[in-house]
C-alpha cells in the first residue's frame, strides 16, 4: 500500500466537503491514508471555507 500524495488527499477531502466521495474512494483513503491527515486537512479546509464567506458576506454588505 502506497500513502497518498498531497494531491490525493486534497482530492480526497474536497470531495468529501461537497458531498460527492465515491465509496470506492472513501474505503481506500481509510484502507492506505493516515486519519490525522486527512482530520487535518478537513479542518484547514473547513477554516478556509468559513473564512471566504466571511469576506464575501463582508463585501456585500459593505
Amino acid at each position: 500500500m502506497t500513502k497518498p500524495t498531497a494531491i490525493q488527499v486534497i482530492k480526497s477531502v474536497l470531495s468529501a466537503f461537497i458531498g460527492v466521495q465515491s465509496d470506492a474512494n472513501r474505503q481506500q483513503d481509510f484502507s492506505q491514508g493516515s486519519l490525522k491527515t486527512y482530520i487535518i486537512a478537513g479542518i484547514v479546509f473547513t477554516v478556509v471555507f468559513v473564512g471566504i464567506i466571511i469576506v464575501v458576506v463582508s463585501a456585500v454588505l459593505g
